[in-house]
């Protein structure tokens, strides 16, 4: 009789003790899939770059375009703050950024924070545009902390420039036939988000005598702003379009108390809505490591990314 080869015996089953994160490694954990995520998304798409003037009537101004991949689509502009779009070590080299000229500046070395937002916008279906205001004029390099009132940024000042530039890239976007020129957004981060209130500011009091059918900002996103004096146009500001506006509870650079009275005063339309985010550094949004291994930071810069996202698709369903 021939025998059959027995089956070797399963192994035993083990329970197996349930897998633990040891919770002081959970925030680095989160940061760095965080960090490797947006690298990625960052990575798949570069800015178009274009270029269209200035509704101050004599500068061409330079930006940088990512689309989603549905076309028509609502839009978002963006304004980049003192510091210029581009990384740090590559804009100090760079001052002159136009058409026809060569420069280490351009799409290629735009700074962590501004590839991220056009990124995510893209990603989330809007078309995002980057309006360099400060290359066009001469100024690639940006400025740094403590620099405000120094008399060589007054030609790209956030109360009577950069409001132009906002202006001539809104009717720029509104021309294109694939954006839908209805469902314009302006965002903004520090001077840029000054620029973004003054810029509300002015289309509030042109609103009377605007022609019909002229396009307009549908609504806008400041974050960490100016709100004194030397920066807006009116510490009493008249906003008719929806607010948002992302503070930083620890900025060193700009006051949130102010801007959270300026908030108070406003006489809008809509009630702004207002986030101060304790422990929060100027600039928390930045991808960045040296920013985002700091909780308070990285715990800011999710819920931003959340509220913003969620505050746009009410305002550009």
């Amino acid at each position: 009789m021939r025998h059959q080869p027995r089956s070797p015996k399963p192994a035993p089953h083990l329970p197996q003790a349930p897998m633990r994160l040891v919770p002081s490694l959970l925030p680095s954990l989160s940061l760095c899939l965080a960090l490797l995520m947006y690298g990625e998304s960052a990575r798949a798409q570069t800015p178009d770059t274009v270029y269209f003037p200035s509704a101050d009537g004599h500068t061409e101004l330079v930006a940088y375009r990512a689309s989603p991949a549905r076309l028509p689509a609502p839009a978002i502009v963006l304004l980049h703050g003192r510091a210029g779009p581009y990384t740090g070590p590559v804009a100090a080299q760079c001052k002159t950024v136009a058409r026809g000229q060569d420069s280490p500046c351009g799409a290629g070395s735009l700074s962590a924070r501004h590839r991220q937002w056009l990124a995510h916008w893209a990603a989330q279906g809007y078309t995002a545009l980057l309006v360099d205001s400060f290359g066009p004029r001469g100024r690639a390099h940006g400025y740094g902390r403590n620099t405000h009132g120094i008399p060589e940024r007054e030609a790209v000042n956030e109360r009577t420039v950069r409001p132009l530039d906002a202006e001539g890239a809104l009717r720029w976007l509104a021309a294109q036939p694939e954006v839908q020129a209805g469902r314009i957004l302006v965002q903004g981060w520090s001077n840029g988000g000054s620029t973004v209130l003054n810029v509300l500011q002015r289309q509030s009091e042109r609103a009377a005598s605007a022609e019909a059918g002229a396009p307009r900002f549908a609504a806008a996103l400041a974050f960490y702003p100016g709100c004194g004096e030397r920066a807006l146009l009116n510490l009493w500001p008249q906003w008719d379009v929806p607010v948002l506006m992302l503070l930083a509870g620890a900025d060193e650079e700009v006051s949130p108390r102010q801007c959270e009275a300026l908030v108070a005063r406003a006489q809008a339309r809509v009630p702004p809505q207002l986030r101060t985010y304790a422990g929060a550094a100027h600039g928390f949004d930045s991808p960045v490591a040296s920013l985002q291994r700091e909780p308070d930071n990285a715990a800011a810069r999710e819920d931003a990314l959340r509220r913003a996202t969620a505050f746009v698709r009410a305002q550009l369903p």
